[in-house]
């Protein structure tokens, strides 16, 4: 079985409304807010889809959202999940680094993200990843969870990527 990274399509909306229903218990986008990110906002969405051999459908295993704010170098990874039996396989940071990619194709320097200060699994991987934490984030998310506001310099990134090339 291959897994394939993707910019997400139109098509792609009852999928990644339903990974949002299994991977989150709350915070989740609706389907008019999935809609939004994938048609109108300043946005780029990768989808991570399972192809199976037998050649049936391909099933959505995660996403990850980058937000870009015209006027500035930081770009947001606003969503970003993994399905449940996903996870551990290394496709979160498959998806990661795709979207860092991404950011860096577009001049981003900083890539910024917030996430809940009980999400060990995720705050492990961000932190591997070289986010560091600026900002503590209390009571923010719609169960009173704290959380932390995270960032990381792409500029690294870019001289290394020069480097390999030169």
């Amino acid at each position: 079985m291959t897994v394939t990274l993707r910019q997400a399509l139109g098509r792609d909306l009852d999928a990644l409304y339903r990974l949002e229903q299994v991977a989150f218990s709350g915070d989740r986008f609706s389907r008019r807010q999935l809609w939004h990110l994938l048609n109108r906002a300043h946005a780029l969405t990768l989808v991570a889809e399972l192809r199976p051999p037998d050649g049936g459908p391909p099933q959505l295993l995660g996403y990850g959202t980058l937000l870009f704010r015209r006027g500035t170098r930081r770009a947001r990874l606003y969503s970003f999940c993994v399905h449940p039996d996903a996870r551990g396989s290394g496709l979160g940071r498959r998806l990661l680094e795709a979207l860092e990619a991404e950011a860096l194709a577009r001049d981003a320097e900083v890539l910024g993200l917030e996430v809940r200060a009980d999400n060990q699994i995720a705050l492990g991987l961000y932190r591997r990843m070289g986010f560091r934490p600026e900002r503590w984030l209390g009571d923010y998310y719609e169960d009173g969870c704290a959380g932390w506001q995270m960032a990381k310099p792409l500029q690294a990134e870019r001289g290394a990527a020069r480097a390999r090339e030169g």
